[in-house]
């Protein structure tokens, strides 16, 4: 009997031996692991990749230099950051007329004084340039604020009364702004400096583009259902759909839209969008506004709607 049980005895006799046991099953096997990984990427690449250890092909060089390249901080990699958006370079009063005023003061529709008829303008020169500067920025009677378009910039509308009244008599004095041609200078050096990158750029990015183009205008549709088109009358159109100025057919008259509507939409769209010369007048492009291409058709369609 005794012999048996010294058998079955073990090494492990007491509670301190056990723990001691257990530790060491844990910690053996991983310093034998870490050895293990040290001993195999002992020959592998160093020095957080930009040198190589000798045997290391140069394939493997130039992927390990490329790598660095590529997670090199923005900054030592020559780029700087710039506002996209800019200083606005202000159009001259002439650009305003003929883009914006021209649809109303080129004919004198709805009572606008031509440009160019003293008459029609004496009276509005004796008030003065400031007077007439606050009805063309604020609106007066049939003439909406800044001629319809709010994107206007209170000096453009500023060139434009005066451009219009000095055609007409009066002398006022076009306002200056300093940092305009400042402004433009930064911007026209900015366009030179960044035209190389953008030719070298160029034919790599062609296919792009024309995949890009091509999804553009497949969504073109939605587009111009996604947008307001009240909105867009409400700023720009109405100066002159509202009324029937110079011939152009009134919001909600159907028998003067019927015609215009069995044309299409696509003959719709592009006198809205290029201009139209008509028998009692003449429609500016886009109305006369900055509006998108996308705003202009959306208005339209608001427009036609409402004459079906």
């Amino acid at each position: 009997m005794s012999d048996a049980h010294n058998e079955h005895e073990t090494a492990i006799k007491t509670p301190k031996q056990l723990i001691v046991a257990v530790i060491a099953a844990f910690v053996v096997p991983i310093i034998i692991i870490i050895l293990l990984v040290q001993y195999v990427t002992s020959e592998k690449l160093v020095g957080a990749g930009t040198e190589v250890e000798k045997g290391n092909t140069a394939a493997e060089a130039a992927a390990v230099n490329a790598l660095t390249d590529r997670i090199k901080p923005v900054a030592d990699q020559g780029f700087t950051f710039k506002d996209v958006n800019g200083p606005k370079v202000l159009q001259s009063g002439e650009a305003v007329y003929k883009a914006t005023c021209q649809a109303c003061h080129a004919t004198g529709a709805a009572g606008s004084p031509k440009v160019g008829d003293a008459a029609a303008w004496s009276a509005r020169i004796a008030q003065g340039y400031d007077t007439v500067l606050k009805h063309a920025i604020e609106g007066l009677r049939a003439m909406p604020a800044k001629g319809g378009n709010a994107d206007l910039d209170d000096v453009e509308v500023a060139r434009a009364v005066v451009f219009m009244a000095n055609q007409s008599g009066a002398k006022f004095k076009e306002p200056e702004v300093k940092a305009a041609p400042a402004a433009a200078a930064a911007a026209s050096a900015s366009a030179e400096a960044s035209a190389p990158a953008a030719a070298a750029s160029a034919p790599a990015a062609s296919a792009p583009a024309a995949a890009s183009a091509s999804a553009s205008a497949a969504a073109e549709p939605a587009k111009a259902a996604a947008v307001d088109g009240k909105k867009i009358y409400d700023a720009t159109c109405q100066a002159c759909h509202a009324a029937g100025v110079a011939g152009a057919p009134k919001f909600g008259d159907k028998a003067a839209w019927a015609d215009r509507i069995k044309a299409g939409k696509p003959a719709l769209y592009e006198h809205a969008l290029k201009g139209f010369q008509g028998k009692a007048g003449m429609m500016p492009a886009k109305g006369g506004s900055t509006a998108s291409d996308d705003e202009v058709k959306a208005a339209v369609d608001y427009m036609a709607a409402a004459a079906k």
